[in-house]
């Protein structure tokens, strides 16, 4: 269907506001971009509380904030939040709102997570504290009001990149429980460029110059970008793992990559919600103060998660018998 008229609304406004000749973003300029554009995230998070805390990352302490809705009781679900930002962009105060929302809609105790950023930290740095701050996430679960065995792992953008990497490599730990996982927006494969990458690379909210600028800070010189942690998508052992939920947007140019992913799931017998939003842009999720269909999607993914994890309590119920 055509781009949303408020959709394209917003991308007109931005186009005015930007540079006209575009060309390779700096560091400070892309997080601040990124931090103007989450100004624009409202959604609906009453009666959540927070608390923040370092927990122990894959080189040191590292910093997150617990989400609880007043709905938790003595132990909640957990969800474990990689906010979005290329790798390089983006913190657990940038996604605030977009956080206590998701705890709010899925009454999970919400840990956000601010895991090392590029250039300063390159890759595998991001990847590892992923890994490593879920496996804290696990350990220290009563502590923090969690049911370890009732997991959800999930990030928008390239935090959705990581927690699909956390639940492949989790394959291979069976201390970890992870129900589901949610992927919105999700940036999955720097390989090849699809379709969508080529129709949307300009005037999309993400642009060209921009992905690129992140995956040259992120990566080494020499790295496979064909490697699974790097791009998810590539990954040829995707049986068994945690049912998916999947969240992409029309006119994103990383929707074909998220679409595709649903289908390789699908197929390797992994249950898939997955939703492509029509005349939606990458980030959408997070435009609540101009987009009404942000407030519409975040509680649409709050009843998947709830349905998930009641999955997973009848599944360990003990029988009547």
């Amino acid at each position: 269907m055509p781009l949303d008229p408020l959709a394209k609304r917003l991308l007109t406004m931005l186009a005015a506001a930007a540079p006209q000749a575009r060309s390779r973003p700096s560091v400070e300029a892309r997080r601040q971009s990124l931090a103007k554009l989450m100004q624009f995230a409202r959604a609906e998070a009453p009666d959540v509380t927070t608390s923040d805390g370092m927990l122990t990352g894959a080189g040191g302490e590292l910093p997150y904030r617990l989400y609880t809705p007043a709905s938790a009781g003595e132990l909640a679900p957990g969800f474990v939040f990689f906010h979005g930002g290329g790798l390089v962009a983006g913190s657990i105060a940038t996604h605030d709102r977009i956080a206590a929302a998701l705890a709010h809609a899925t009454g999970c105790r919400l840990v956000s997570v601010d895991y090392r950023l590029a250039p300063e930290h390159k890759f595998p740095a991001a990847v590892d504290d992923a890994i490593a701050a879920t496996e804290w996430v696990a350990r220290e679960a009563r502590s923090l009001g969690i049911d370890a065995e009732r997991l959800v792992v999930g990030g928008d953008s390239a935090g959705a990149t990581l927690a699909a990497i956390v639940c492949q490599q989790a394959l291979q730990n069976a201390g970890l429980s992870i129900v589901a996982q949610c992927l919105i927006c999700p940036v999955l494969d720097f390989e090849e460029t699809s379709p969508s990458r080529e129709a949307f690379a300009e005037g999309h909210l993400i642009d060209r110059a921009t992905i690129e600028a992140d995956l040259s800070d992120y990566l080494p010189d020499g790295i496979d970008t064909a490697h699974p942690r790097v791009s998810p998508l590539r990954a040829t052992r995707l049986s068994g793992l945690p049912p998916a939920i999947i969240h992409t947007a029309e006119y994103d140019p990383m929707r074909d990559e998220g679409n595709a992913y649903a289908r390789k799931l699908l197929a390797a017998g992994v249950a898939v919600e997955h939703v492509c939003h029509d005349g939606m842009v990458h980030n959408f999720h997070a435009m609540g103060a101009i987009l009404p269909q942000a407030q519409l999607v975040l509680s649409q993914i709050g009843e998947q998660v709830r349905r998930a994890v009641k999955r997973e309590e009848s599944s360990v119920m003990p029988s009547s018998q």
